[in-house]
């Protein structure tokens, strides 16, 4: 009985230790990424400061130079900016003291670069050419602008030295969490164990007592009846403790398999259910089956003798084992880390294994976000120097050419070689522009804009050149607010946009143009980290041609990609709308399905002033009860839903595609609502399933959502009108709104 508590009690005692640690640590890795989005914002913040020094001083100069009233101008408005980006950038390191001394310090030089450009402009507005000159020939402002700029670089060599330093921290305390978990499950196994053992004793033992004292039975029947009593005790608290330790198992996060010698399944959670898609009776073969299985790279295949179940197996323990599932029925792939334990008996035979394993897929989505952001800011910082280089050189190669055309007049033949340097060279200048557009380093000149004129212009001078066989359309919003942009770069990225869905209909098509107010909330923030959550005017630009795979969206936006035949594209049409859309404070997003389309929706700042008009109050979100049956392939979008439906007080049942949901509906699994992604992998998109659920459950009621907007959805010709559609991005409110409409409430 002591030894029974002794070891309930020792038990207990470690699972709290463990499950306090495991909190300890999940509150610290949260904390961590909170770090890692502070600094991420700072090296924003600094780079969007990076070329404002520059572009003030070179401004001034410009003005001392030629006089040019637009130079003026330029100065003030980059003067302001370059204060307003330090205000910022004081306001982001306040809790970094270090840091807040050296922008502190820096202010102050910038502070002097801003008064010295001032002084030029004034001494070359009153007719000071000389003192102008001799202030320029001082060389203080551009020894101020290198000091600055130097400042910047050791604030960015900070801020990536505390992000690997965060980084790292972080996935510390995964790999902590994950051995936590294993110790917890670990233990739990040991005490089912041990506990049975010891009631097992414990019954020999009364067995035993009363063979051995039948004969003074009646002398003894006071202290059986206590022992009796006593084992009761004990039993009713083993039961107690099992369904606890139960409990905790079944609540886990982390799917957990045990598995016999033959790998057999002994036991199993229900995450693992969710997770690996496990059913009760299969073996880690049969399981191993619906999947096809890679190293973490996602592109090497896992040989049988490297699978966790075999490395257990063979006794080896193992800790955050990486591997990429594909499931073989179009799933989207899972990325997982596994950790595993071999089990033994007396003779130190292996007998089994344990094995846990950790979805690490949003994670990893995340990262290779962050991976895809960082390396288009790296390649625009190499592009823009490396064409500014360019344009100096070009300067100087033009300015000759020009000279050599003029004075070879009388020799026809050197004439026209110096001619064919010259468009060779204004070639190379166009091909610079396009590089300093991606660069985000293009001068621009935004004033506020009509949008809703400019697409009605651009699509009158589209119709020609596009031809006949493309049909163009328009749904523009009759309230969309003014933008502030250069119209000349929203004219030439429509144009550019224009020919890529073009390219992607050769046998003809339709092109649609759109446009609405929007507002991006914190929600669409937190998975897309280069945007401020806002007010924003959408532009969406939608064909119905052959789309573009995941592969091609990664690298779509990057200098001299193309997938057009060699002489047919430059590769730079993208990405010069995607500075464009960068420098001009907005956001870019791409949704597009092979065989179906593409849709890239440009969101635009409104014009000044337009921003801080209060919208109408939100009428209150109204909460619901009903069950509803979520089919969306992208597993991001997937937790996200089903996260904001149970916010809202729906239940919820969720699957990856439309063979799982007809698999639910057939097993008699009840709900009230279908809400399905319309195009998804698989053979069947969301309309063919909601005419498959309503054959077997007529009057089902269905709710739509697709990245494309529901003007484009209809206009492919996917959905029949008055169908019910919730474009990507929704808020919270817009699903509850269309929830209510689908359900009829």
């Amino acid at each position: 009985m002591a030894s029974q508590r002794l070891i309930l009690g020792s038990g207990l005692a470690i699972l709290l230790v463990i499950s306090a640690a495991s909190i300890g640590l999940d509150v610290k890795s949260r904390s961590e990424i909170d770090s890692v989005d502070r600094t991420l914002s700072i090296l924003k913040r600094i780079s969007d400061a990076r070329q404002l020094p520059r572009s003030v001083e070179s401004a001034a100069r410009g003005f001392a130079l030629t006089g040019d009233a637009s130079f003026a101008d330029e100065f003030r408005e980059q003067s302001a900016a370059l204060t307003s980006a330090f205000d910022d950038l004081m306001a982001a390191v306040t809790s970094a003291p270090e840091e807040a001394q050296l922008i502190t310090g820096t202010r102050v030089e910038v502070q002097r670069a801003v008064a010295l450009g001032a002084e030029l402009i004034r001494l070359r507005s009153a007719g000071d050419t000389a003192g102008a000159a001799a202030l320029v020939s001082a060389g203080e402002s551009r020894a101020l602008t290198d000091k600055v700029g130097a400042a910047l670089d050791r604030l960015v060599t900070e801020e990536r030295r505390l992000l690997r330093i965060r980084t790292d921290q972080s996935k510390t305390n995964g790999r902590l969490l994950l051995m936590i978990d294993l110790a917890g499950v670990a233990m739990i196994l040991l005490l089912a164990i041990a506990l049975t053992l010891t009631a097992r004793r414990a019954s020999r033992e009364l067995q035993g007592a009363l063979s051995a004292t039948k004969a003074t039975n009646l002398s003894l029947e006071g202290k059986v009846a206590d022992r009796t009593k006593d084992l009761g005790a004990a039993l009713e608290e083993l039961r107690r403790s099992t369904s606890v330790m139960e409990t905790t198992f079944r609540t886990m996060a982390e799917a957990v398999l045990v598995i016999d010698s033959a790998g057999t399944v002994l036991l199993s959670n229900p995450a693992a259910e969710s997770m690996l898609r496990y059913k009760p009776g299969m073996s880690v073969q049969r399981l191993r089956a619906l999947s096809n299985v890679f190293q973490a790279d996602g592109v090497t295949p896992m040989q049988a003798d490297d699978m966790p179940s075999a490395r257990a197996l063979r006794g080896e323990e193992f800790d955050e084992l990486e591997f990429v599932a594909k499931p073989v029925r179009g799933a989207p792939p899972m990325h997982l880390v596994v950790s595993g334990r071999p089990l033994r008996d007396g003779d130190d035979t292996v007998t089994g294994a344990a094995l846990i394993y950790h979805d690490i897929t949003a994670s990893r989505e995340t990262e290779h976000k962050l991976q895809q952001a960082q390396k288009l800011d790296a390649i625009g910082k190499l592009t823009g120097g490396v064409a500014h280089d360019f344009n100096n050189m070009l300067t100087v190669i033009t300015g000759t050419t020009e000279t050599l055309v003029d004075s070879l007049r009388a020799q026809p033949q050197l004439a026209k070689t110096a001619e064919l340097i010259d468009r060779a060279a204004e070639r190379c200048r166009e091909l610079i522009q396009h590089l300093l557009a991606f660069a985000r380093r293009q001068p621009l000149e935004p004033r506020t804009v009509d949008i809703n004129g400019t697409v009605v212009d651009i699509a009158k001078l589209l119709r020609p050149t596009l031809g006949e066989q493309i049909e163009i359309n328009s749904v523009l919003a009759p309230d969309v607010a003014s933008v502030h942009i250069d119209p000349s770069q929203l004219a030439n990225s429509l144009l550019n946009m224009a020919i890529n869905a073009r390219d992607a209909m050769p046998n003809g098509g339709k092109l649609l143009f759109e446009t609405s107010n929007i507002v991006l909330d914190d929600a669409y923030a937190a998975v897309n980290p280069d945007i401020t959550p806002g007010r924003y005017v959408l532009l969406a630009v939608s064909d119905t041609g052959t789309g573009m795979s995941h592969a091609v969206q990664d690298k779509v936006f990057e200098p001299f990609f193309t997938t057009k035949e060699v002489g047919k594209g430059s590769g730079l049409g993208m990405s010069m709308v995607y500075g464009f859309v960068k420098q001009s404070g907005g956001h870019i997003k791409i949704y597009s399905e092979e065989g179906h389309g593409t849709t890239i929706k440009l969101y635009l700042p409104p014009a000044r002033g337009q921003v801080e008009v209060e919208a109408p109050p939100p009428e209150p979100v109204r909460r619901g009860s009903e069950v509803i049956l979520v089919v969306e392939d992208d597993q991001l979008v997937r937790n996200y839903v089903v996260t904001q439906l149970g916010a809202l007080g729906y239940k919820t049942i969720a699957v990856p595609d439309a063979r799982a949901a007809l698999a639910l509906v057939d097993k008699g699994e009840k709900f009230d609502l279908l809400f399905t992604d319309v195009i998804m992998p698989g053979g069947m998109n969301g309309r063919q399933l909601a005419d498959e659920v309503q054959k077997r459950r007529p009057g089902i009621k269905v709710l739509y959502t697709s990245g494309y907007t529901e003007n484009a959805i209809v206009h492919h010709g996917r959905l029949d009108e008055g169908v019910l559609l919730l474009a990507k991005p929704y808020r919270k409110a817009q699903l509850a709104s269309m929830l209510q409409q689908a359900l009829g409430e």
